[in-house]
């Protein structure tokens, strides 16, 4: 799995703002906090904002808080706002490409990797990693030394 520096910016900032509870956080204090480009952050909330997954908040005590719950926004929601499908080849999805012969089983093992995905990316929440309370069956297969391979 490829997460471009966009989600992982974008990963990072909702996590800061499920930390950071009901009180608005501004560009700047996320840039700083997590080591990132105030401006390109900007454009990944602007994405997120029109995705519904924050609001932004205008006046000097403004910034961006979440739209809704931590607990109620996935990893999954995140990454489908700034960066589309959580599985694609050659940026279509899989189950709209096809193989011949030999190769023709690619297209279940992509659909089958797409689902693995979602397992994961649709059960951790913001509030789940703002925490540290992992899901059981994230934090076992991180534990799995091979994992780390």
């Amino acid at each position: 799995m490829r997460l471009s520096a966009r989600v992982d910016y974008a990963l990072r900032a909702a996590a800061e703002l499920a930390a950071a509870g009901d009180g608005p956080t501004t560009v700047g204090e996320l840039a700083k906090e997590q080591d990132m480009p105030p401006k390109y952050l900007e454009n990944i909330l602007l994405q997120m904002r029109r995705a519904g997954l924050v609001r932004g908040q205008r006046g000097p005590e403004g910034g961006y808080v979440l739209a809704r719950a931590a607990s109620e926004i996935t990893l999954a929601d995140v990454i489908r706002a700034v960066d589309g499908p959580l599985a694609n080849v050659r940026g279509e999805r899989p189950e709209h490409v096809g193989y011949r012969g030999p190769a023709e089983a690619l297209q279940q093992v992509w659909i089958a990797l797409r689902a693995s995905e979602r397992a994961i990316l649709e059960e951790v929440t913001l509030d789940s990693v703002a925490t540290g309370m992992l899901p059981d069956r994230v934090r076992q297969l991180a534990a799995d030394p091979s994992a780390w391979d």
